[in-house]
């Protein structure tokens, strides 16, 4: 592989909605660069980025697809993300390895609920965006409505940088030229406002611009690339991955404007004290890298960390440290992805993007370093996983291996989550819906050989206190035979401000009750916590106040204390006016305009809060609310019932607000509480 330098490197990640064509996109720009000899299809099964097996069933990404090409001189690597809103947890991590986010939407689906979300969460990283309109190709088309919908909603930023021509089969270049004939649209307008876009990032050349001076080619690219990266513009661009049209001007945009790694914005790295450094893309100092994706290889199921290099230079063989842990590892073979193969590389420079076989402990967002130590990169905030199920294994005897096949899923997908029940001690996995954990379930069987029965979705309720309770006392006495055991407390317990946690404050000032068993009181509530007191759910957001006791000067033992702090705090919760948290979700609907007031309806009936419509192209239209979890952990199928299999949806956690009363009763009354063993 030819040598490059961190200034010759572009990092871009294709985003957008399912079905906009991203992957299609991807084999068109590695096709006309020459590095494939067939264009591949995600329908056929041929795509190099879509090689997982549940992807060429499904024919949609489910995960994210690395790959590289030249263009005039620039080493290019892409990421391929998924687009359905329930593999944003491969997607969104994505956003932290590139300086570029390519935008791709449907020319006839138009604006969709994904696109949206990510095009924001690449401006929230500072990302450059460029907008790619694909499949221009496809019949009755409204372009003008859709570039009018795009600057509504994205911003008058958005401007045109090209355009189809009037026969269709060529595009009008409106950055270098204010002629051409295309098939809507004045070039000469769209060539003005482009420019006007671009010096907007640069003072000396706004003032040169509105004072007629020509602007030499190199001013204007520099400018380009300064407003890509300020978000003065956001050019759009249009094309037909499956005919190749306009795959050579987007690879041009790429190459002569999109901002390098030593132009794009500098990661973050986090200190132990939260204090937060800068990032600076030397060759020669720290090595520094952060993991985009935990990948398993389809064939020998070895595990790939894909890492980007933020700072210093990362050599196989070299030793390296994940995270937090002081413990070495030794790294292996570099490997330069293509989709579903790799080349070897002897190094990393900053800025490249490439995989390491075989690191352990290592998870997506995990930070590689040269040097032991508590710094981290910052990572992407996903998604909160909201959707979960029980699951149970089909045969006997499975449930260690399905415990270490669901460990390593996790590992892979940071918004897919594995936990034991402690009051039930079902295995209980949850992830953004019910198509995301469908799909980690085929995974478990298709690699590993399990399968599972599932159960209704686990609602993530909370216990807290609306009151408070004094002197709640509780004594444990225990004597059989030999040594007893004999412990005395009294506590207080008062609520916590939401999102508070729990504390504990120890305000005996005297000694009823020696200082080494003060702690085994608090250890006590702890362990109780997590099984709650009210309905077997987790508390939270509380204070409690160790006030006076008794220390038996024999029998009193730590474990006597943990009893006596444990029951006695389930007194004292009971006595403190307890109630429910549940978890309040923002939801979008997507559907079209005639389900609108029936989806309306449907949500204000499931206790639910409607802020906002928004009308879409297409007599689409997505409606904002806010709903309880409790109230559309079933959403999916009851959502297709309505509206044909036409309408489609997204949640993510908002808030916890107190349980209604009555369906607070209807919870309590399914609890069944097992007894503590002393």
């Amino acid at each position: 592989m030819a040598q490059y330098t961190t200034a010759d490197i572009r990092n871009f990640v294709l985003i957008g909605h399912s079905s906009a064509g991203k992957t299609s996109l991807a084999e068109a720009l590695l096709h006309t660069a020459g590095v494939t000899n067939r264009l591949g299809s995600v329908d056929d099964g041929t795509s190099i980025f879509d090689a997982d097996e549940e992807e060429k069933q499904r024919k949609y990404s489910i995960d994210p697809g690395f790959g590289h090409f030249s263009w005039k001189n620039k080493t290019i690597n892409l990421i391929d993300t998924p687009g359905f809103p329930d593999f944003s947890g491969g997607a969104l991590p994505s956003l932290a390895a590139v300086e570029t986010a390519v935008l791709v939407v449907g020319a006839s689906a138009g604006i969709e609920v994904n696109t949206r979300k990510m095009f924001t969460a690449a401006g929230e990283r500072n990302l450059a965006r460029i907008i790619v309109i694909n499949k221009i190709d496809a019949d009755n088309l409204d372009l003008p409505a859709l570039l009018s919908a795009i600057s509504q909603q994205f911003g008058k930023q958005c401007r045109v940088l090209n355009l189809p021509s009037a026969d269709g089969k060529s595009l009008v270049n409106c950055l270098e030229s204010a002629e051409g004939q295309a098939a809507f649209a004045e070039p000469a307008q769209a060539h003005t406002d482009l420019l006007e876009s671009i010096v907007e990032a640069d003072d000396e050349l706004t003032e040169a611009y509105l004072s007629g001076e020509e602007i030499a080619k190199e001013q204007l690219a520099a400018a380009f690339t300064k407003a890509l990266a300020a978000g003065t513009v956001i050019p759009i661009l249009f094309s037909s991955a499956r005919q190749e049209l306009g795959i050579k001007e987007l690879m041009d945009v790429l190459a002569d404007y999109a901002p390098n790694p030593l132009q794009g914005p500098a990661a973050q790295l986090r200190a132990e004290d939260d204090t937060i450094e800068q990032i600076s893309p030397k060759a020669d100092g720290q090595l520094l890298a952060q993991v985009a994706r935990v990948s398993a290889d389809p064939k020998s199921n070895i595990r790939n960390a894909i890492v980007r290099v933020f700072s210093g230079t990362l050599r196989s063989g070299m030793n390296i440290f994940v995270d937090d842990n002081r413990r070495g590892q030794r790294c292996g073979h570099l490997l330069k992805l293509q989709g579903n193969t790799s080349d070897e590389l002897e190094q990393l420079i900053p800025g490249d993007i490439a995989a390491v076989p075989k690191l352990e402990e290592v998870r997506t967002g995990s930070t590689v370093k040269g040097q032991p130590g508590p710094q981290i990169i910052r990572p992407v905030k996903t998604a909160e996983p909201l959707y979960s199920l029980a699951i149970e294994p089909k045969s006997r005897g499975d449930e260690q291996k399905i415990s270490e096949a669901m460990s390593r899923l996790a590992d892979e997908d940071p918004t897919f989550r594995v936990t034991r029940d402690a009051q039930t001690a079902e295995m209980v996995i949850s992830g953004l819906g019910d198509l995301h954990l469908r799909v980690m379930l085929a995974r478990m069987k298709q690699r590993f050989k399990l399968e599972v029965l599932t159960k209704p979705p686990k609602i993530p309720y909370r216990e807290t206190i609306g009151g408070t309770a004094t002197r709640v006392e509780y004594t444990h006495k225990k004597q059989s035979g030999g040594a007893g055991q004999f412990a005395r407390v009294f506590i207080d317990i008062e609520p916590n401000e939401r999102g508070g946690g729990y504390e504990f404050i120890d305000k005996i000032f005297a000694g009823s009750i020696d200082q080494s068993f003060r702690p085994s009181v608090d250890k006590g509530i702890r362990a109780q916590m997590p099984k709650g007191v009210l309905a077997g759910y987790p508390v939270v957001d509380l204070k409690v106040f160790l006030v006076d006791g008794k220390t038996h000067p024999v029998d009193s033992k730590d474990i006597a204390f943990q009893v006596a702090g444990r029951e006695a705090f389930k007194k004292a919760f009971m006595q403190a006016k307890p109630v429910l948290l549940e978890p309040i979700v923002n939801i979008e609907v997507t559907v079209p305009m005639e389900f609108v007031g029936e989806i309306a309806r449907d949500i204000s009936g499931k206790r639910g809060r409607i802020e906002g419509q928004d009308m879409l192209p297409g007599n689409f239209a997505v409606i904002r609310g806010q709903v309880p979890l409790a109230e559309v952990s079933q959403y999916n199928s009851q959502l297709k019932s309505v509206t044909g299999g036409q309408g489609s949806y997204t949640i993510e956690l908002s808030h916890y607000e107190v349980v209604p009363p009555n369906v607070q009763q209807q919870i309590v009354a399914q609890y069944k509480p097992k007894e503590d063993s002393d």
